[in-house]
C-alpha cells in the first residue's frame, strides 16, 4: 500500500502557520491554544450565533440546546456542554420554564479587562444558579432556561448581540420569551450602552461584576456586586484602622474605564480627613495608550520613591496591577516598603500572575466581588446555605474540581442569575404576566434580610437606583503562595 503524503497546498500551509508562530514569538502552547481558539469558532448551522468582524468573532446568544458541539471558546466547551444539556432536559420534560440569559465578553484577547479563567467561572456560577433552580434546594416553578450570550473581545459586538435578545424577549412561545439579562460584562462605555439599550426595551438586567458608580438609575437594573463606593469605604476604613496615614492614588485615566475613574473618585471621596492625607493630584497612567503606558507607569514609581506614602491605592485594572508592581519590585528606593490597595478587578488575575505578584516583596490588598470564607467572618452577613455551595466540598467544586473558588467570579455570576430567578418567581406567585418590566419592578420588592436574596455573596437588597444596601466587602491579603487570604469583612456603609 502507497504510505498517504500530504499534499503541496497541506504543507505549504502548515510551513506558514509555523513560520508566523515564531515570527509571533509563539510557543508551541501558544500555538495549540490559538489554534484551540480558531477551531471554537461559529459552526455552520449554529442557531443565533454569528461571525462578526475581521477576527470572525462568533458572538450573539445560544442555548446550546439544537447545538450542543458549539461553544463560544474552546475552554467553554465543558461548561457550555452541562447547560445546553440542562435546557435540552427543562424543554423536553418541563411544561412551566422561563428563559434568562448570561451575557459578557466570552471572547477574551489580551486587551480585555476579563480573562479567559474569570469569564469561564462566570458561566459555572450561572451554571450553579440554575442547577439549584431546576434540580436541587431551590428547585421550584417555573423551570429555567439559561441562553450564553458573547459581546466578543471588549463588547465590540454588542449590538448585534444585544439585537439579538431583544428579539428574543418577543417570542411568541412563553417559555421562550426572554425576560432578564444578567452578567453584562465590566464597567465600562459599551456596556452600559448595551444596558440602555435593554433597557429602553423592557428587559429586566442583573449586573454581577460591575462596580462602577456612575451606573446607577438604569431603569431595570440591579447588580449583586459592592459598588466603588462601597470598596473605597471599606478600603479607607481598614488602612485607617491598620495605621496608614498618607496614601497616594495611581489611576488608569482612559477614558473609558469608568471602573478607575470612579474607584479613584470615591476613595479621594473618603479617605482624607485631619489625620489622614492625599496629594492634591492623582498619579495617573494612560491604558488605552498601548506605546506608552507602561512606561508611565515606571516615572509614577520613580516618584513614589520621593513621595514615601504609607500605601498606594491602585485605580486600575489587575493585568496593569501587574505591571505596576512589577516596576515597585525593581523600584531604585529598596530600602523603602510599599503597600498597595486595589480593587475588585484583581479578581482577574491568573494563578500563574499571583504566585508571580507575591514574590515581589510587595503588600497587596484589595477589596473584592464576594470569598468563600466571608461567612466564617461576619455570619450576619452572608447565607449559609448558599455560601457552602462554594467552600471546600461543596457543589462546585464537585461538578469543577479543577477551578479556582476564591476570585469570586462564580460567586457573583450565581448570585446575578439566583436575583433574576427570584425576582421572576416572585412574579409568577402574585399572578402577574411575566415580562422583562414585572420582573424588574419586583427588584424593587427585595430589600432586608427576610425580603432579599439568600445569595453567597451576602444578602442582596437594593436600592431604587439599582445598587446594592450594605453590602458585605472583603478584604483580602497577597499570601506568599499565591492565593489571596481573606483578612477582613466591611460592610459597604463603613468609613
Amino acid at each position: 500500500m502507497e504510505m498517504w503524503r500530504p499534499t503541496r497546498p497541506v504543507v505549504h500551509w502548515t510551513v506558514g502557520v509555523l513560520v508566523a508562530a515564531l515570527l509571533l514569538g509563539l510557543g508551541v502552547p501558544q500555538l495549540y491554544g490559538w489554534w484551540q481558539r480558531r477551531e471554537a469558532q461559529c459552526l455552520e448551522g449554529a442557531e443565533g450565533v454569528e461571525k462578526r468582524g475581521p477576527d470572525e468573532e462568533c458572538v450573539g446568544a445560544t442555548d446550546g440546546a439544537t447545538d450542543p458541539k458549539f461553544a463560544f471558546a474552546g475552554h467553554l466547551t465543558g461548561i457550555q456542554r452541562k447547560i445546553g444539556a440542562e435546557n435540552r432536559r427543562v424543554m423536553k420534560e418541563e411544561k412551566n420554564y422561563v428563559t434568562v440569559a448570561y451575557m459578557t465578553s466570552l471572547t477574551v484577547e489580551k486587551d480585555d479587562s476579563n480573562s479567559e479563567d474569570a469569564v469561564r467561572r462566570q458561566l459555572q456560577g450561572a451554571y450553579l444558579a440554575q442547577y439549584r433552580a431546576n434540580r436541587d434546594d431551590l428547585s421550584g416553578s417555573p423551570k429555567i432556561r439559561l441562553l450564553v450570550a458573547n459581546t466578543g473581545s471588549g463588547a465590540e459586538h454588542w449590538e448585534y448581540t444585544v439585537d439579538r435578545l431583544i428579539a428574543l424577549s418577543r417570542s411568541e412561545r412563553r417559555g421562550d420569551r426572554l425576560l432578564a439579562v444578567t452578567g453584562l460584562g465590566p464597567s465600562t462605555g459599551r456596556n452600559r450602552a448595551a444596558m440602555l439599550k435593554l433597557s429602553r426595551h423592557g428587559i429586566a438586567m442583573v449586573a454581577s461584576t460591575m462596580s462602577a458608580t456612575n451606573l446607577t438609575d438604569i431603569p431595570g437594573l440591579v447588580r449583586v456586586a459592592p459598588t466603588n463606593r462601597d470598596e473605597a469605604r471599606a478600603a479607607s476604613a481598614f488602612l485607617k484602622k491598620r495605621g496608614y496615614e498618607d496614601a497616594v492614588i495611581v489611576q488608569d485615566e482612559a477614558e473609558g474605564n469608568l471602573y478607575a475613574r470612579t474607584l479613584a473618585e470615591e476613595f479621594r471621596a473618603v479617605f482624607p480627613d485631619r489625620k489622614h492625607t492625599l496629594p492634591e493630584e492623582n498619579s495617573g497612567y494612560d491604558a488605552s495608550q498601548p506605546d506608552s503606558w507602561e512606561g508611565e507607569l515606571r516615572w509614577v514609581v520613580q516618584n513614589l520613591c520621593g513621595e514615601e506614602p504609607d500605601v498606594v491605592y491602585f485605580a486600575g485594572r489587575g493585568k496593569h496591577l501587574m505591571s505596576f508592581i512589577n516596576k515597585l519590585a525593581n523600584r531604585k528606593c529598596q530600602q523603602r516598603d510599599f503597600t498597595v490597595m486595589t480593587g475588585d478587578d484583581t479578581t482577574n488575575l491568573t494563578t500563574d500572575q499571583l504566585r508571580e505578584a507575591a514574590g515581589k516583596g510587595v503588600v497587596v490588598y484589595y477589596t473584592g466581588l464576594a470569598h468563600p470564607d466571608m461567612w466564617e467572618k461576619d455570619r450576619t452577613a452572608v447565607s449559609r446555605s448558599s455560601a457552602a455551595f462554594f467552600q471546600e466540598g461543596g457543589l462546585l467544586s464537585g461538578l469543577f474540581p479543577s477551578e479556582r473558588r476564591d476570585d469570586a467570579q462564580a460567586m457573583v455570576a450565581h448570585d446575578a442569575v439566583l436575583t433574576a430567578i427570584t425576582a421572576i418567581r416572585m412574579t409568577s406567585l402574585d399572578g402577574s404576566v411575566l415580562t422583562g418590566e414585572a420582573v424588574a419592578r419586583r427588584f424593587r420588592q427585595l430589600r432586608g434580610r427576610d425580603q432579599g436574596v439568600e445569595g453567597a455573596s451576602g444578602f442582596l437588597s437594593f436600592r431604587n437606583n439599582g445598587d446594592p444596601i450594605d453590602r458585605a466587602v472583603p478584604v483580602l491579603k497577597l499570601g506568599p503562595n499565591g492565593h489571596f487570604v481573606l483578612d477582613e469583612v466591611i460592610r459597604g456603609d463603613a468609613r
